[in-house]
């Protein structure tokens, strides 16, 4: 699990077996903060982590220590101001090879980088570039993990406009880039979703 501010937290999907109808809780969360992603892991992958102007962290997931469901989170990455997370995802150890790092911003922006161009950090930095953020991009809202096996990404806008769009059609691309435009929006709208399949 991953919040806005920049922690993680790791917690045995056992501790979640016995959900009561109300639910029950599953990270201490502070003061203007909330989650933003939860995934499920191995125990032996890497993460990689992405905020809304431009940066990410990657790094190996035993570096966070397993919690009960009532603790806090630990730093995943160090913000700068006026900075969040805008996503997460897993880099599971048998795939790792020729993936890419899917980037999608909030004006209908995209692209795709070698995951190879992420070196392997600690956890807490301050990471590296990973896209070129402007006006006219916007803030990153979705960043994923890709390989051969997708074919498409569907992606939604806030004012329910969705559109499919081959995944090979999203330039390859250095980390220092804005990509290229994948979705027109009425200038009030924006991306708000991505589904990879």
């Amino acid at each position: 699990m991953v919040t806005k501010n920049g922690l993680i937290k790791k917690t045995k999907l056992e501790d979640f077996f016995n959900i009561r109808r109300s639910g029950i809780l599953a990270f201490k969360l502070l003061k203007d903060d909330f989650l933003k992603a939860a995934l499920l892991s191995s125990g032996d992958d890497e993460i990689i982590i992405s905020t809304q102007m431009g940066q990410a962290i990657r790094f190996k997931e035993k570096e966070i220590r397993i919690s009960k469901r009532m603790a806090g989170g630990i730093k995943a990455i160090r913000l700068r101001k006026n900075d969040f997370v805008a996503d997460f995802d897993i880099i599971k150890k048998e795939e790792a090879k020729d993936q890419k790092f899917l980037t999608i911003m909030k004006n209908g922006f995209a692209k795709q980088t070698p995951l190879s161009k992420y070196k392997i950090q600690k956890r807490g930095g301050a990471g590296i570039k990973t896209a070129k953020i402007t006006n006219r991009t916007g803030e990153i809202v979705v960043s994923r993990v890709v390989n051969e096996k997708f074919k498409d990404i569907l992606a939604f806008s806030a004012k329910g406009q969705v559109i499919k769009t081959p995944l090979k059609e999203i330039k390859t691309a250095g980390r220092a880039t804005a990509g290229v435009k994948i979705m027109r929006l009425d200038q009030d709208d924006k991306i708000t979703g991505v589904i990879v399949i």
